[in-house]
């Protein structure tokens, strides 16, 4: 694969990874990080990719071992040297809305934050072929190859990623 054909699939799949990334980070900042350091590591292993062969799955798997190697990382360093949380709070109130009302905004806002707040709650294992399958709209194939799993251990892991949001959306609704 040359750069050529790197671009193009930036500018065909480009959207899909963001969005992937982006419920992976979980805010703005790592997620461009993310973004970029996927690109980035795709061009070092374009030799690696086939055009044919689910290149954005590709791309995906890149953005999830990269993900993973930040969290060991970051982990090894709060072990030696502990550093407080900053507070998301002030992140998500900077966040521009682009919805019609503020009412809108707000009870859009809070959707979703209770939403990413039950996907969170899961761990790697079930969120990754959710986020998978609902931001970067990848089929079952497509994140089996992707991940190196049967098809059926993705229909399984993503029933049980809903069973488990459910079940925790059902306990906190009034």
């Amino acid at each position: 694969m040359d750069i050529e054909e790197l671009s193009d699939l930036i500018k065909q799949h480009g959207k899909a990874i963001y969005g992937f990334c982006y419920k992976l980070a979980g805010n703005k900042a790592d997620t461009d990080d993310l973004y970029q350091e996927t690109f980035l590591k795709a061009m070092e292993v374009r030799h690696k990719m086939d055009a044919n062969q689910n290149p954005k799955g590709f791309l995906i798997s890149i953005a999830i071992q990269l993900r993973k190697n930040k969290r060991r990382k970051f982990a090894w360093r709060q072990r030696i040297a502990p550093v407080a949380e900053l507070n998301e709070a002030v992140d998500k109130a900077c966040r521009p809305c682009g919805e019609a009302t503020p009412e809108d905004a707000v009870l859009s806002h809070e959707l979703r934050g209770i939403l990413q707040a039950a996907a969170d709650r899961l761990g790697d294992k079930l969120k990754i072929p959710l986020y998978m399958h609902y931001t970067a709209e990848m089929s079952v194939d497509e994140i089996a190859s992707a991940l190196n799993i049967p098809p059926g251990t993705v229909k399984s892991r993503l029933y049980q990623a809903r069973k488990a949001m459910k079940k925790t959306l059902e306990v906190e609704s009034p």
